[in-house]
């Protein structure tokens, strides 16, 4: 998120998919990367800008406010986002999972997720506090359980 003009508008990129979440009234939680707390907003006025949206917020009324928001993640209820296609899945549901090898072996926790050019790449800490870096290609990620909460994975040589 980054200030945009100076009546306190900010510019965020987003999924096409969750572009139309967004609307004016929507109520909204504003987090600090890497920090536990959040403060309540609501939006204000939303306007589309290229790829981006430009969101304005009810207590952010100029470029000073608007910059005060840089690195802050915006939450939305999850029932509020689209349904998405099948093997599809949302960030929000693979992080926290536990990584399963395909003989059941428990490999570590997926602590984040980055995007590649080409695929997301999962972070999985292993319970020796160590870092596995796994793409999300489907040679890699066999099975993807939401409900169990599990991944099971297919780690190739040398990973």
């Amino acid at each position: 998120m980054a200030a945009h003009g100076i009546h306190g508008y900010v510019k965020v990129h987003c999924e096409p998919e969750t572009v139309e979440v967004f609307t004016a009234g929507l109520p909204v939680l504003l987090m600090r990367s890497g920090h536990s707390d959040y403060k309540p907003a609501t939006v204000k006025d939303v306007k589309l800008h290229g790829q981006a949206l430009l969101l304005l917020f009810e207590n952010t009324s100029d470029r000073t406010g608007a910059a005060s928001l840089r690195g802050t993640d915006i939450l939305v209820e999850k029932s509020r986002l689209p349904e998405l296609e099948a093997d599809t899945y949302y960030w929000s549901d693979i992080v926290g999972m536990t990584v399963l090898s395909t003989d059941g072996h428990c490999l570590g926790t997926v602590i984040s997720i980055f995007e590649t050019g080409s695929n997301d790449v999962y972070v999985v800490q292993t319970p020796e506090s160590k870092e596995i870096l796994l793409p999300a290609i489907a040679s890699v990620i066999l099975e993807i359980d939401v409900s169990q909460k599990t991944l099971r994975v297919d780690i190739p040589e040398g990973l």
